[in-house]
């Protein structure tokens, strides 16, 4: 029987969910089982199924938490200039893709087939991104011009950051050079009247 420490309700689902979801970015979402995370929290089956009815259940609750973290680490500062608004956003982006790669691998590519509350959580955390650069540049959300290219940007952005932390072959600041210029580019095509937006 597991002897488990008494904690506070929040305290203890913060608990079970950063075992679950470590084990969940070191193993293949099949290759381990709802004992196998009671058993590394140190609690009772009973006690991670009162909080999680099932093992997908607190898969999911753990990709919302890296999702948020990693809109909350990405955080735009109003009052700067895009450009720079812009390549400090992408920047924190970049260094949390380094130092959370098992976490951002999740988010992105899931553990569980085609699910689609796994994959709505992928897409909502796009839906802000692009909220984000289109107010962020002042750009209009109703042109559908915009909304393919920004669109297609973020695509770019992820899989960059995962062939990035695959094989590490870039600096930082060069991949952040490149996804910069490539966003300017696209936005010189579909807006060429406005001209430059970012340097």
């Amino acid at each position: 029987m597991a002897i488990h420490l008494r904690l506070q309700p929040d305290a203890r689902r913060a608990q079970l969910l950063e075992v679950g979801f470590r084990l969940f970015t070191e193993r293949p979402y099949d290759d381990f089982s709802m004992d196998d995370v009671a058993a590394e929290a140190g609690v009772s089956k009973g006690l991670l199924y009162h909080y999680f009815p099932s093992k997908r259940q607190l898969y999911t609750a753990a990709l919302k938490k890296a999702a948020a973290s990693m809109l909350a680490a990405t955080e735009p500062e109003p009052g700067q200039p895009p450009d720079v608004q812009l390549r400090r956003a992408l920047g924190a982006y970049l260094d949390y893709v380094r130092e959370h790669a098992p976490a951002y691998r999740a988010v992105l590519r899931g553990g569980i087939g085609t699910d689609p509350e796994v994959a709505a959580i992928a897409e909502d955390f796009r839906r802000t991104v692009l909220d984000r650069l289109r107010q962020g540049l002042s750009l209009d959300p109703a042109d559908p011009r915009l909304r393919t290219a920004l669109r297609g940007w973020i695509g770019l952005v992820e899989a960059a950051s995962l062939d990035w932390i695959e094989h590490g072959e870039l600096a930082r600041d060069e991949l952040l050079g490149v996804l910069t210029g490539a966003l300017g580019d696209l936005l010189r095509r579909v807006r060429p009247e406005r001209g430059p937006t970012l340097t």
